[in-house]
């Protein structure tokens, strides 16, 4: 299979790591709100909780569950018979067993060695698949384990009859080059579909999880915004427009009412989007310098990196201290007024002075004031 007829699985982790972010609890409603917009949208796998949380949990498990979704559906937990014993009767699809496979965890956080990994796998997606599920192995902290030896994780995994292997940069250390060479090994090496799950704590989570698929991994854990826990997980939106536009990897998504459910998971975790970032902010499709906007009127490929209608947007003029003339006439024209060059200039003028002032952009009320201001004066020059 050639790399343009991919087609790469997003597994959007929006409620169950998204939700991990310190001080964020979604109530039923909003999950419920999210999962169906996600699915809506033709994300084709969702993971949806943590089962091993308590009956609450698991009742909001149950009610995605039966929201009668297209996506398949994953419950994440530990590799504990307590975890496992917690997913009984739900009606997910698979289950991301989880379990260090890095000796700074095997040691110093389970206190235990990596025979006793090996041995703990087998027993428990032998035991998960008779309870229904498939199964997927999640490398907790894959990132800073023995390359060897999880290449012995894989052999045990795939024997016992897991499907999948999450490779879990758990603390954001990668870097895009060491996971192409890493995970190009890992997939050359077994028939285990690999899933890459980065954190975002370098800024690099998109670009390790799009070097990732480059180099063969089947499968994406994406966050709505980024959201998860310390930096964040890599965004949704910057992996289904990455995939598609740079690699013309085909992911299923559609991204045109992306904003709403953005806005909505914003306020649901109260963790506010940021004014620049990337595709969503909003400020990402704004135009102020004269230059710049001297070129998108002309056509906008001249400083169109990204197509704003892909997420259901458009680009936006504002007028500011590095706006030129040609911005203002645009400006007012938009408001059914046609501008003379001295008028265009003056009202310039007065735009970087409010912009100075105010240290805001001036709104349609403003420029309807400047406008009736310069009206009464017989030489607008006053101004400048």
């Amino acid at each position: 299979m050639t790399q343009t007829n991919r087609q790469i699985i997003i597994d959007d982790t929006t409620l169950r790591d998204g939700e991990q972010s310190a001080g964020v609890a979604f109530s039923l409603e909003e999950k419920l709100t999210i999962a169906s917009r996600l699915d809506a949208m033709g994300v084709p796998e969702l993971e949806i909780g943590i089962p091993a949380m308590g009956e609450e949990e698991r009742e909001d498990i149950r009610a995605i569950c039966e929201l009668g979704l297209n996506a398949r559906l994953l419950v994440w937990n530990r590799m504990r018979e307590d975890d496992l014993a917690s997913c009984a009767g739900l009606a997910a699809d698979m289950v991301d067993l989880s379990i260090p496979v890095s000796d700074q965890q095997i040691r110093n956080k389970l206190g235990r060695d990596r025979d006793w990994v090996l041995a703990r796998i087998p027993r428990f997606v032998q035991s998960a698949m008779a309870m229904g599920f498939e199964v997927c192995v999640g490398g907790e902290d894959a990132s800073r384990a023995d390359e060897d030896f999880l290449v012995q994780v894989l052999d045990v995994a795939q024997a016992a009859g897991a499907t999948r292997f999450r490779f879990a940069d758990t603390v954001g250390i990668m870097e895009p080059f060491g996971v192409h060479r890493l995970i190009g090994k890992l997939v050359s090496y077994t028939d285990l579909q690999i899933e890459m799950h980065a954190h975002d704590d370098l800024g690099l989570a998109t670009a390790n999880s799009l070097a990732a698929v480059m180099a063969g991994a089947s499968h994406v854990n994406t966050t709505v915004n980024g959201l998860g826990e310390r930096a964040g997980n890599a965004p949704l939106e910057e992996i289904v427009v990455g995939l598609e536009q740079l690699y013309k990897l085909d992911t299923g998504i559609e991204l045109k009412n992306f904003s709403q459910l953005s806005h909505f998971v914003a306020e649901a975790a109260n963790r506010p989007v940021a004014w620049h970032k990337s595709l969503i902010g909003a400020g990402v499709f704004t135009h102020e310098a004269g230059i710049h906007v001297d070129g998108l009127l002309k056509d906008k490929l001249n400083y169109q990196g990204v197509d704003p209608a892909i997420l259901g947007r458009e680009h936006e003029l504002i007028l500011g201290k590095h706006s030129g003339t040609r911005a203002v006439k645009q400006a007012y024209a938009d408001m059914g007024i046609i501008l003379r060059d001295m008028e265009a200039v003056s009202l310039l003028h007065r735009v970087r002075r409010h912009v100075a002032t105010t240290k805001s952009t001036p709104q349609r009320k403003d420029l309807e004031f400047f406008y009736t201001e310069l009206a009464r004066h017989e030489d607008a020059r006053v101004w400048c």
